[in-house]
Order: structure tokens, then sequence, then C-alpha cells
């Protein structure tokens, strides 16, 4: 049983193509895709245990083209931590971090108590890089000295330090962890959208999220994989194959004209 249950709201704020919800749909769903799909904005929620600890969080994708003011400011106010993208290739997205960062300390008297993970994504894309991490950690370093900020670089489509980046939260964030901090899921999530409502229902057994959290070289194992369902192919072959030995099996028969 856990003892205490804590509520976490966490809103990605960006430029539009930055990558976001592809960071989340690799980290809830194990799911990547190429194709470009415009935010206004999605809510997920899930559940973990914590060793004795209940994490309920719930995870805003926002719209990256500043399309809606009221619908930013509202959910700037409303977070208890921010997951701040933009994309190694593109310089501009990381001028889009710096007045994101503006915006909150505008609207935020508690910005300092604030977590705060700014993730450059796209690390696939090496050779078009516009964007080096040594230059972000020296903003942050002149400029955020007194946030509780993070950087880390990562690639959704490679799924490369993607756990990394929820893990930093519960290290910098106010969640008291206990003995046992392997973050595991208790329930399903679900996904609600200004368009649609659809349900996403995880596998129901618990699974830990490793340590290395995927920054080998190696792409790690999902922490929400099933097992996979056998090919639709073999299973055709196999039921072919099954009704070719009855039929060797029954006698001929003479055909009545």
């Amino acid at each position: 049983m856990t003892d205490h249950e804590h509520r976490i709201r966490l809103v990605l704020l960006g430029g539009a193509g930055v990558g976001k919800s592809s960071i989340i749909n690799r980290f809830l769903f194990s799911k990547y895709t190429d194709k470009y799909k415009s935010t206004v904005e999605d809510l997920y929620n899930r559940d973990y245990e914590i060793g004795r600890i209940t994490l309920k969080v719930d995870i805003l994708d926002t719209a990256g083209d500043f399309q809606f003011p009221a619908m930013r400011r509202l959910s700037i106010a409303n977070a208890h931590a921010f997951l701040i993208v933009y994309s190694i290739d593109q310089t501009h997205s990381f001028d889009t971090v710096r007045q994101v960062i503006g915006e909150i300390k505008e609207q935020r008297t508690d910005f300092e108590e604030i977590p705060i993970v700014i993730a450059g994504n796209k690390m696939d894309l090496e050779i078009e890089r516009q964007v080096f991490k040594e230059d972000v950690t020296d903003w942050i370093y002149r400029e955020l000295q007194r946030f509780r900020c993070r950087v880390i670089e990562c690639s959704a489509k490679e799924n490369l330090h993607i756990k990394d980046i929820f893990r930093t939260f519960l290290q910098i964030g106010k969640v008291p962890q206990g003995e046992d901090s392997s973050l595991k899921r208790q329930s399903s999530a679900y996904c609600k959208t200004r368009s649609q409502h659809r349900s996403q229902t995880p596998p129901s057994d618990r699974e830990s999220i490793p340590e290395n959290g995927g920054a080998s070289g190696s792409t790690p194992p999902s922490a929400f994989s099933r097992n996979k369902p056998r090919s639709r192919s073999l299973i055709r072959r196999s039921s072919k194959k099954a009704k070719q030995q009855v039929r060797d099996a029954q006698p001929d028969e003479c055909s009545l004209s």
C-alpha cells in the first residue's frame, strides 16, 4: 500500500515542430511517427508508484505556434513543472526557449521553486546541429542561476535519453522518494484532446524504468512494452498447413455429376 499521494502537472512548452508530442508519445506509448500534426492542447494522465508514494502525473502538451495566448497563460499559471523543448538543428527554436523562460518569470512569482527541464531534441540530426549543449548550459549558468533547471539532449526518433528527462524531474522536484526510488506504473493512462477523447490502455503489469534511462548508445527497451503478437502471416501459414493435413488424412471422394 502507498502512504501518500502527490499530484504534479507537467506542462510542455516550445516552438512548433521541435518534437514535444513525439517525446510524450515515445515515453508513454513507445510510439514515434515522422508525420507532423500541430497540437492545440493534449492532456495525458498517468499514475506511478515511487516506493510507498503514489505520484499522479498530468502532462499537458501545448501548441507551439503561440496562436492561443490565453490557453498558454493558463497552462503556465497552473503548472507544477515545465519541460521546454527545442531542436538542436534550429537556432530559432532555442530563441523560443528564452522567450518561454521570460514568460514564466513574468507570470510566476515562485519561478525559483519550479522544476524545469530544457530538452534539446533531435540528437539524430547531429550533422545538422546549430545549437550546442555547452552554449545552453553557459546561458543557464549566467541567466538562470536561481532556477531549478537542467539541460538534457535527447532523440524521440531514436529513443535516446527520453526516460532521463522524466527521472530528472524526480531529482530536482520536491518528490519524496523513500528507500525505493524506482518509478513504477500503477494504472492506465488516457489522453484528452481539444478535438477528441481517446483512451490508451497500457499493459496491467508494473515495470520499473531502468537506471541507465537510455543513456547508453543502444536504444533501451521501453518501460511500457508489451509482448509482441504473433505475425499474421505466420498464423495464416499455420492455418493453411493444418487444413492441408486434414485434407491429406481424408479418403478420396468421387464427385457426382
